[in-house]
């Protein structure tokens, strides 16, 4: 009987390294099979590792990103419009059916939550299934996977379409129509009975649906009230209608809603709702010619207006400006806001628009002025008598 070989330390480590370098020269000969036999190592190497859960800076990333999203999301002006604050019947519909779908998500989130909850625990308890004990033929899945959502989304389907119908025409007559049409940068209301023209702020009548047209002279616009109304686009060459209605006074922040150009942002305008008295009211004083001036600075301001560039792009009804590059300046003291809502319409404001209009604008039709300190005065002196 032959005996066992038996092997020393110093004949087993020379073992190890005749092994070692034979393992070395049939990796390295093996050329392409050598490498993939190497990558399959690797790979299944790589499998065997267990998979820990995120690491520490991801964590911090993930914290970061939650947080920014948070803050940025309280970043907004004071008078922000929300489609979720409707203060007309257009907007309410609008509100009511983003409510709608808030409700119906949430109810099959927290199903669908429940039914993993169910699941993560069952599998804990009964251990893993067998890939062959997988039923997807069981009503469960075929109801609540196919059936419900199809009737969820047919449901959907049927309330957009009776919006969408219900917003395309009031629920009464109109009692008037506005031409409103964009430019780079700002807007043009018009009113036909009586004939009055003014900028960037739309006035109508408490309770009483008021049919726009819309248009543009330039690139497209986008027509958008969100407190009051749905979006429509305003495009060159066609007019598109739409209605607004207000449930109450007050004063509701408009926005261009289609990418126009460099100051798309400052492209704001509002839509002013007041009671039917105080509409009328306003309506005859925007319908009158401007006043003469009686105060000598607001006379010489008038000089200066007419002997500069303004005259050359404004309108004053009344005098012998007549441009119509610019808005209409006729009752130009009356408005809340100028350079399209940009500014309030203070003395101070009014002067940083004349002197530098591309500070605040840049890109603006408008040129600067270069006036001395006295022409200043008097012309913001002529502009703020214009009521």
């Amino acid at each position: 009987m032959r005996r066992p070989t038996i092997l020393t330390g110093r004949r087993t480590t020379h073992i190890r390294r005749s092994l070692a370098h034979t393992v070395a020269r049939r990796v390295a000969g093996g050329g392409i099979m050598g490498g993939v036999e190497t990558r399959h190592r690797a790979q299944r190497a790589l499998e065997r590792r267990p998979c820990g859960g995120a690491g520490p800076a991801k964590k911090a990333m993930g914290f970061a990103a939650v947080t920014i999203a948070v803050v940025a999301s309280s970043c907004a002006p004071e008078d922000a419009p929300s489609t979720l604050d409707p203060r007309g019947p257009g907007a309410a519909r609008i509100a009511g059916t983003w409510w709608l779908m808030l409700g119906i998500s949430t109810v099959v989130f927290l199903i669908v939550l429940g039914f993993m909850a169910v699941a993560l625990v069952r599998s804990r308890r009964a251990g893993p299934v067998p890939q062959g004990d997988v039923r997807w033929g069981e009503p469960v899945v075929i109801v609540g996977g196919v059936v419900i959502p199809a009737i969820i989304l047919t449901a959907m389907f049927v309330v957009s379409l009776r919006d969408m119908a219900a917003l395309s025409a009031p629920m009464g007559d109109t009692t008037m129509t506005i031409a409103v049409e964009g430019h780079d940068w700002w807007w043009e209301a018009t009113y036909s009975d009586p004939a009055a023209t003014t900028a960037n702020e739309i006035h109508i009548p408490v309770g009483q649906p008021v049919e726009l047209e819309l248009t543009t002279d330039d690139v497209l616009h986008s027509f958008w009230v969100p407190q009051l109304q749905a979006k429509t686009d305003m495009i060159s060459g066609k007019v598109n209608r739409m209605w607004i209605e207000a449930d109450e006074p007050g004063r509701f922040r408009g926005q261009c809603a289609e990418y126009c150009g460099l100051q798309h942002a400052k492209m704001i305008f509002y839509v002013v709702a007041q009671s039917e008295d105080d509409f009328e009211a306003w309506l005859a004083n925007e319908a009158e010619e401007a006043a003469e001036p009686a105060d000598p600075g607001a006379v010489a301001g008038e000089e200066v207006f007419m002997n500069e560039t303004c005259a050359g792009c404004h309108a004053i009804r009344g005098t012998d400006a007549d441009a119509q590059l610019g808005p209409d300046l006729t009752h130009l003291a009356a408005r809340g806001t100028i350079a399209a809502g940009v500014l309030d319409n203070t003395r101070a404001d009014l002067a940083e628009w004349i002197v530098d209009p591309q500070g605040v604008k840049d890109g603006a039709s408008m040129p600067p002025s270069e006036l001395s300190a006295q022409e200043l005065d008097d012309l913001l002196d002529y502009l703020e008598s214009l009521e």
